[in-house]
């Protein structure tokens, strides 16, 4: 059997499991067994078989039972564990993945030292490293403290990342570490992000209740990384947590007091937010561009004037905006401040090229707490990173990095020869920085400790490791997964409360994913959670997904809890328009103009809307009002042309038209005075602005598409069918 093989064995039972067709997955499982050549698996699946078949004896018989279904769900969870270790005992015999390596490593031969073994190493550390400090000259004794630390920790990561099921014991002997007051906060968080390494590779429902232990740790640092261990581990066995009562009793318990949920449900937004990093920093490296996309609509299959670039479609609710008037330039430091903080990885592009260092060779070091002692720190920069290299200690303190960061950071100085590197340092002035941003300082030492930016960083370690690292093949990312943590059963209690939902809800409607939102806005429409804001919102995504009618209803339902709302009443005026709907759209426009009676663009849509109703002489009396309201309007010239020129009035479109060709004109433009001009019976000129369209629009193939789509309204301005050849022909 291959990988491919052994993958779609093992995915055809689970599936069986997810369905509950508990005996045929069994049977399939015995076959799949059957070449793993293990006994003890092998005996498992005879005792839960057994089990099950007296279970439906009994059923059979009439027996009451109130323990059934807890059995059930026992055997369940028990088949499905044996499922899980079949396929890694049978991948050990093919695969070469970094995973399997470590489980045979593990296995095969066992490891010198037990976790608890290795725990009273991790513990001396602290001790041997402040005796050797004692005589800080003697280098060779402090590097050999260094040195049996760090095999001490590379030790306890790679047991722990590849056993794939504790027993009793080891356990137990996890349990150690989080009631140790010697270990160090680094070496507990490692190993805590090693249990979830491992959970991501085969779910072991002792590693997660670890983790929940975890997350109550006093250590900040510790508990948040449980905390993001548990959201990513739901994410990856959602099906799981259901079948063992005792865990999804233990979450329950968690979130006695809701904290839990807020918590969680906050950490499943920066989850949310880590998916959203490729586009962030797109964004930061091409949104000053100018005028991305110039005159994309041009040519305009329902109006002639511009119609079709009015922002109205996309003009988000003013109300869901902080609106701050502040320069451009501290507007842009501010949004790239609040991208970051709110979970947004603006780093990612400047440090992607940093981590080929030999440190990142280790996989296990990706997820390693900076430490400023680690040996490929000291190498470089002695004991003293704080002293001998106060500017890059600052830069450590105060960037808003990552722990993979600042290791790249630091690697990327020390490979810079010494002259250079100290030239760079001292072009940096930090006492100025630090006397000109001592407030901004503090604020972000405090920040720093908070749990939202513990959290937060460590996302970003685990999303570096998932992209950047060269085996990262082998390993499933989970963040290149749809993350949707509401939708598991065993959380419907905790994040299922309105304002958690709602606030997920907000994210995905924030970043511009209106499937994701409206799915959420409905749930809390269906369970009557819903205000005026939320139908507002509801509305949008339905508009944004193009389903006019259904935005209608939440629209009018939102105008009825918040009545006047300008917002509200012009977005019911673009879902009517876009249904066809003229004159319900004219009715909600001329509404909204009672409120904002100067409003540009809702004097423009009202003349819009008149002449889809070809009410052309009432619509000239709006566009010409903005003419005379805007100064060189190409927007209202355009709309006077068309009308005009439509109206029969040839003279006054012409004047318009060639005001537009004198300053900005495009191809429609041109098509449009070529229209007018033949109306007006000259021909040379309609030559040559079709002549000038057709360059526009790069051939004339192109021209021909949109020229006809016009033929019904040149016949009716009195153009004869057969001088439509003819007059192509001449161009």
């Amino acid at each position: 059997m291959n990988e491919k093989n052994i993958q779609e064995q093992y995915n055809h039972i689970v599936l069986l499991l997810k369905q509950k067709r508990l005996k045929e997955a069994q049977s399939q499982l015995q076959a799949f067994l059957w070449n793993a050549n293990n006994w003890e698996l092998q005996n498992r699946l005879e005792q839960a078989q057994t089990s099950y078949q007296y279970m439906l004896q009994y059923m059979k018989q009439g027996t009451e039972d109130p323990e059934r279904h807890k059995l059930y769900t026992r055997l369940l969870a028990e088949t499905w564990e044996i499922a899980d270790q079949t396929r890694l005992s049978l991948l050990e015999n093919v695969s070469s993945c970094y995973y399997i390596w470590l489980r045979k490593g593990c296995k095969y031969p066992v490891p010198v030292q037990s976790p608890g073994e290795i725990l009273k190493e991790l513990e001396a550390y602290t001790d041997d490293m402040a005796v050797s400090l004692l005589n800080p000259s003697d280098m060779k004794t402090i590097n050999k403290v260094i040195e049996r630390h760090e095999t001490a920790q590379q030790d306890i990561a790679l047991s722990t990342w590849g056993n794939s099921a504790w027993t009793t014991t080891e356990a137990a002997e996890a349990q150690l570490y989080l009631k140790s007051e010697l270990i160090s906060s680094i070496d507990l968080c490692l190993f805590t992000s090693m249990v979830t390494l491992s959970l991501i590779e085969c779910f072991d429902a002792r590693k997660l209740s670890w983790l929940m232990d975890a997350y109550t740790h006093a250590d900040t640092q510790v508990n948040q990384r449980a905390l993001v261990g548990i959201a990513i581990i739901l994410h990856c066995h959602p099906d799981r947590i259901s079948l063992y009562p005792d865990l999804t009793a233990r979450l329950s318990l968690l979130d006695e007091n809701g904290n839990f949920g807020k918590q969680l449900n906050r950490v499943y937004m920066q989850l949310l937010y880590s998916k959203e990093t490729d586009k962030i920093n797109k964004k930061m490296q091409e949104e000053i561009i100018p005028e991305m996309i110039k005159n994309a609509n041009a040519v305009s299959n329902i109006m002639k004037f511009d119609l079709e670039n009015s922002s109205e479609d996309n003009d988000r609710n003013p109300d869901w905006e902080k609106v701050i008037n502040q320069p451009e330039f501290e507007n842009k430091m501010r949004e790239m401040n609040e991208l970051q903080m709110s979970g947004a990885d603006i780093n990612m592009s400047t440090f992607a090229h940093l981590k080929s260092y030999p440190f990142f060779q280790k996989p296990y070091n990706w997820f390693l707490p900076f430490d400023k002692r680690h040996s490929s720190i000291v190498n470089i920069y002695g004991l003293n990173l704080d002293n001998e290299s106060s500017t890059l200690s600052f830069i450590l303190r105060v960037g808003n990095y990552c722990n993979s960061d600042k290791y790249s950071l630091c690697l990327m100085m020390g490979s810079l020869p010494s002259q250079q590197r100290q030239q760079m340092l001292q072009q940096m002035n930090v006492q100025g920085i630090s006397e000109a941003m001592e407030d901004q300082i503090n604020q972000y030492s405090q920040r720093s400790e908070q749990p939202e930016t513990i959290s937060n960083l460590y996302i970003h370690d685990i999303y570096r490791f998932f992209k950047l690292n060269q085996r990262r093949s082998e390993f499933r990312d989970p963040l290149k997964e749809d993350i949707a943590l509401h939708k598991i059963p065993a959380l419907k209690e905790i994040l299922g409360k309105p304002e958690l939902q709602k606030a997920i809800a907000d994210f995905y409607f924030a970043q511009e994913h209106p499937i994701e939102a409206l799915q959420i806005y409905l749930d809390l429409i269906d369970n009557n959670h819903a205000d005026a804001d939320l139908f507002q919102k509801a509305g949008y995504s339905l508009q944004k997904e193009k389903r006019y009618k259904e935005a209608i209803e939440a629209y009018r339902k939102a105008d009825v809890l918040k009545p006047d709302h300008v917002w509200t009443i012009r977005h019911l005026a673009v879902c009517y328009r876009q249904c066809g709907d003229y004159a319900s759209a004219l009715e909600y426009y001329k509404k909204a103009e009672s409120i904002q009676p100067e409003n540009k663009n809702i004097i423009f849509a009202i003349g819009s809307c008149l002449a889809e109703q070809e009410r052309y002489d009432e619509a000239l009396q709006q566009f010409f009002k903005l003419d005379f309201m805007e100064n060189n309007s190409l927007k209202a010239w355009r709309a006077i042309g068309w009308c005009s020129f439509v109206s029969g009035k040839y003279q006054q479109a012409m004047k318009h038209y060639e005001k537009v060709i004198a300053a900005k004109p495009t191809a429609t433009d041109y098509l449009n005075a070529g229209h007018v001009a033949w109306s007006l019976g000259n021909l040379e000129k309609t030559c040559e602005y079709y002549e000038k369209s057709i360059l526009e629009l790069g051939g004339k193939e192109a021209f021909l598409e949109v020229f006809l789509k016009d033929k019904e309204t040149l016949l009716k301005q009195g153009i004869a069918s057969e001088d439509i050849p003819l007059v192509l022909d001449l161009i």
